[in-house]
């Protein structure tokens, strides 16, 4: 029996590296844990970025996946999360047929609301930010009207209770240096 299973939102900041994807996807992989969402982007920091994937797992198993992680050369640091400690969005486009345009679905984009992206004579293309919930909430009420395509961002997330990541490569910096003064002495002896 599944107990204790609950959503998470790892937070990974790295260098940039080809493969280094891969190889943080194969930490789940190897630990049979699904991938619900994955973003890659830029941090705050330039030439530092950032990956956000939401899992659901044990606390045990998360701590596990994290601290595996953060154990790949490239990987400066790992979080994660549970719902209640980050605040999360995601983006959907949505591709309507325009053959079944009508009062009701104008008023679904404005009950949800919806920004209008592009309106062709075969289609309208329109835009729903929210959580995963209302983002397929709109998807199951668009069904009716003919949904000719369908994109959805993973979710892009930042957190509430965190230091900043400067104040984190800080203290890396010190350890690192602290380390090499370590060997230095080492060395001398």
């Amino acid at each position: 029996m599944e107990e204790n299973i609950k959503q998470y939102t790892v937070v990974v900041f790295t260098e940039d590296k080809v493969g280094l994807l891969n190889r943080i996807t194969i930490v789940f992989t190897r630990r049979h844990l699904n991938i619900d969402s994955l973003t890659t982007s830029e941090s705050e920091i330039k030439g530092i970025f950032r990956y956000t994937i939401v899992t659901k797992t044990t606390p045990e198993m998360m701590k596990k996946a994290a601290d595996q992680i953060e154990k790949l050369t490239e990987v400066l640091r790992a979080f994660y999360y549970e719902a209640q400690d980050v605040v999360s969005q995601e983006l959907a486009l949505y591709k309507i047929s325009t053959a079944n345009l009508s009062t009701p679905m104008e008023g679904l984009i404005r009950d949800f609301n919806v920004r209008i992206l592009d309106i062709e004579k075969e289609f309208i293309i329109v835009e729903k930010t929210g959580s995963r919930k209302e983002v397929l909430r709109l998807f199951e009420q668009l069904k009716p009207y003919g949904i000719l395509q369908f994109a959805c961002t993973g979710q892009v997330a930042v957190t509430k209770p965190m230091k900043e990541l400067e104040t984190y490569l800080q203290e890396l910096n010190k350890a690192a240096q602290k380390s090499n003064e370590i060997r230095s002495w080492k060395l001398k002896n």
